[in-house]
């Protein structure tokens, strides 16, 4: 019968790889495809190399421009690097400082309608206020570092990790909507170093 035969769930679009000599050009490219293509990966033009390409900081940018976000990173060959870029997803958290460059590319009169759509859509529902601070320049929040000061075995483990998972409490507890879901995350995290346990292994 064949209503026995399994579905095939829809393959995602595949993402092109792409290489702009320069920030105009993936300005000019993304003026062009930004509502119509999935996503690419980028192509960064290695230290040394003798290949030419917008820095990461400008491509970032441009893609703030048209409602894009920069990615995961991944190997190329020995001229460049790649790194996905995609429209910004539903809901999809903004970080300090990508709000701050959106701001001056406002101020700038360089941000594009679509651009401006994703801004106006973060407002709304709260996310442009609750930007998360960028590995950087996190600083682990006072009212953790109180409630780890409690359980003495909790501090001294979590002074052995490293910075990934370190960033990974705070961004956590930013991006806690509400102050009882932020005070479950505390607990816990604290819970968790007592037990010697990572967020990332």
């Amino acid at each position: 019968m064949a209503g026995n035969t399994p579905r095939r769930s829809a393959r995602p679009a595949e993402r092109s790889i792409e290489h702009f000599p320069d920030q105009v050009s993936f300005r000019e490219w993304l003026a062009a495809h930004h509502d119509s293509s999935p996503g690419i990966w980028l192509k960064f033009a290695k230290k040394g190399s003798a290949q030419t390409s917008p820095s990461w900081d400008e491509a970032v940018e441009v893609a703030l421009c048209f409602g894009w976000i920069d990615g995961q990173a991944r190997k190329c060959d020995d001229d460049f690097s790649l790194r996905g870029f995609t429209p910004r997803r539903r809901r999809s958290p903004w970080s300090k400082r990508n709000r701050e460059k959106a701001e001056r590319l406002i101020a700038d009169g360089l941000m594009q309608p679509s651009g401006l759509a994703e801004i106006e859509a973060a407002r709304a529902d709260g996310r442009w206020e609750r930007a998360y601070e960028a590995q950087s320049t996190a600083t682990v929040p006072q009212d953790f570092l109180e409630a780890l000061a409690l359980v003495p075995a909790a501090e001294e483990f979590f002074g052995t990790l490293n910075k990934v998972n370190r960033y990974a409490v705070c961004y956590r507890l930013q991006e806690a909507k509400k102050p009882e879901t932020r005070a479950r995350r505390i607990e816990k995290f604290v819970q968790m170093f007592a037990e010697g346990k990572k967020i990332h292994g």
